[in-house]
């Protein structure tokens, strides 16, 4: 048996960078950091961060770009793929990343950074209105489960 799945949360490093195939398919691609905390053998406490490539697909990849931003929190489900190729110069080339099957949003933070002490509302874009995402509840109805 083989499985290839992963599951991580963590903060972007980049703003999500959107492009679309020639197929008309959206891609989005970013960063994300992941840490992790360890005391040593003396007892001393240890940290490391690990980077990541995304890659997510559809309409996905254009919520993605809409709303998260660097230092967004997200959860990301999905597998890991390496790409590889021949560069200009001839060189080979390869890339680790993970493939995004599912996201979910980390927390907003509620404070604005710089905080120039003004309580008027700014003109904001949609990255910054939307607080959480509220996902329709989709009622199901037993009978028609094909098991």
């Amino acid at each position: 048996m083989n499985l290839n799945k992963i599951f991580i949360i963590g903060n972007l490093t980049r703003d999500p960078e959107l492009k679309t195939l020639p197929s008309g398919t959206s891609v989005a691609s970013f960063g994300m950091a992941t840490n992790r905390v360890w005391k040593d053998q003396s007892g001393q406490k240890k940290e490391e961060a690990q980077f990541h490539n995304i890659v997510v697909f559809g309409r996905q990849a254009e919520t993605v770009n809409q709303y998260l931003t660097k230092g967004s929190q997200a959860f990301i489900e999905g597998r890991i793929q390496t790409r590889n190729w021949n560069a200009t110069d001839g060189s080979k080339r390869s890339r680790t990343e993970i493939v995004a099957e599912k996201i979910q949003f980390g927390p907003r933070k509620t404070g604005q950074q710089g905080g120039g002490g003004s309580s008027q509302p700014s003109q904001s874009s949609p990255k910054e209105e939307l607080e959480t995402i509220e996902y329709p509840e989709e009622e199901v109805n037993s009978e028609e489960i094909p098991f």
